[in-house]
């Protein structure tokens, strides 16, 4: 199945991305600290991180032309951030230095053994955008609009822009609030964590929770399963895209790559099965480097993939 998308050629971006941004202090630990003890840093690194300012990064690292769009804090960690992402070639014009502001940033315990992680994290609310700062023609400068929609109501306006424009939307779903199911009703590629189905229509079961999304959008659904890969629905059944192998050292950031990589092979029009295949492969290769942007090279995909086998189900 491809899905034979008709882009707005005269865009000067492939995609651009409207979502968050951090700064990521990641440790690697032996094991998850108890109360009352003392737990040595096996590997300490400081990345530029966030949903959307990582898919942008990794997409401008394989080749594609990309624009990031949000807010930095004034103060020495949002320039850290905004370096990190212009230092990858994505465009930056469009960010806002918000006066008075603290960038987004988190700590990120990593398990040694597991690679797992878990994240301490602070948003300043002088981050979201107020109305009338958000512009329609940065909004609509790409063949893509990518977004998380921590900013709800920026990113509702957003998405909203990009329809009437004709531009594809992709969003990177796990958070639900009240204004969920207006954010998400008019995606053309809904691609959620693997809690998000069960959280907004209260069914357990995850191929039930998925394919009841289709009471709230008319796209194309995905979900990410951690390792075990991805789901789809193709036509009215569940397509399961297992996920690859690989000795994890660091999960942080794997869902946004795998946005990235699904990105990636809608620029390029490949087969649905072919894109998921594609998203996998990337966000297990970089589950081996610790770091949300330690994406593999184009190279070491296609080489992994041609001795790597996972099928469909």
């Amino acid at each position: 199945m491809k899905f034979n998308l008709r882009f707005q050629q005269r865009k000067p971006f492939d995609v651009v991305g409207l979502g968050l941004n951090a700064v990521d202090f990641l440790c690697v630990i032996p094991r998850f600290p108890t109360f009352d003890t003392k737990t040595e840093i096996v590997h300490y690194e400081k990345q530029g991180g966030g949903q959307v300012a990582t898919a942008m990064v990794v997409c401008s690292k394989w080749g594609l032309r990309t624009k990031y769009i949000g807010k930095v804090g004034e103060n020495d960690l949002g320039m850290f951030s905004l370096k990190s992402i212009r230092k990858a070639g994505v465009d930056t014009s469009s960010v806002t230095v918000q006066r008075g502001a603290t960038n987004q940033f988190a700590f990120i315990l990593i398990d040694k053994d597991s690679g797992e992680r878990t994240i301490i994290w602070h948003r300043d609310k002088k981050l979201l955008y107020k109305e009338g700062q958000l512009s329609r023609e940065d909004v609509c400068k790409g063949k893509i609009l990518h977004v998380d929609g921590h900013d709800i109501e920026a990113t509702i306006k957003a998405i909203k822009w990009a329809q009437g424009e004709g531009i594809f939307t992709v969003i990177d779903a796990d958070k639900v609030e009240e204004k969920t199911p207006e954010l998400i009703r008019d995606v053309d590629f809904l691609i959620t964590s693997s809690t998000f189905g069960p959280k907004l229509t209260g069914i357990k079961d995850k191929e039930k929770a998925l394919l009841a999304l289709k009471r709230y959008n008319k796209g194309f659904l995905c979900a990410t399963l951690g390792k075990e890969g991805a789901m789809a629905v193709l036509g009215d059944r569940i397509v399961y895209s297992k996920g690859f192998e690989v000795e994890a050292v660091d999960t942080t950031g794997a869902g946004d790559i795998f946005h990235a990589g699904f990105i990636y092979g809608l620029i390029r029009n490949w087969d649905a099965l072919e894109i998921l295949r594609f998203a996998n492969a990337v966000a297990a290769l970089k589950c081996t480097r610790v770091g949300g942007r330690s994406a593999p090279a184009l190279e070491e995909v296609d080489s992994f993939l041609s001795i790597s086998t996972n099928t469909f189900s």
